[in-house]
């Protein structure tokens, strides 16, 4: 059974409002799902789905894939712009959760490789 790696964090939407709305999201990495995918769920049900290295790459460079566009804002923060038929939704993250549920996800996938060295201390 694969474990499936969670975390919240808060967004911020971004709009023509001078102060962006804060939301609570939750990131979401299951290798049984898919092991290339992060899942962002946010209020109301809506979910992205993000390629875990689109995500990583964005975190140092502008880049596009699909219908994301992703790139560093400053050293502190992700943008993430999704285009659709229903127009466009830029969202903005802090870079260090971000960051923090990446390294997880890797951790994740290592411990359940077969070979891998376990993560919990020896007997």
């Amino acid at each position: 059974m694969s474990p499936v790696i969670r975390e919240h964090a808060r967004a911020r939407l971004v709009t023509d409002a001078r102060d962006l709305p804060v939301v609570p999201v939750e990131l979401r990495y299951d290798t049984a799902d898919d092991p290339h995918t992060i899942r962002v769920a946010f209020p109301g049900g809506t979910e992205w789905a993000l390629e875990r290295e689109l995500l990583e790459r964005g975190l140092r460079a502008p880049v596009e894939h699909d219908s994301y566009r992703i790139w560093p804002c400053g050293r502190a923060q992700l943008v993430v712009e999704l285009h659709s038929a229903a127009g466009v939704e830029v969202v903005q993250f802090d870079s260090a959760p971000l960051i923090r549920f990446l390294r997880r996800t890797h951790t994740g996938a290592r411990a359940e490789t077969p070979g891998a060295r376990s993560e919990a201390a020896p007997a």
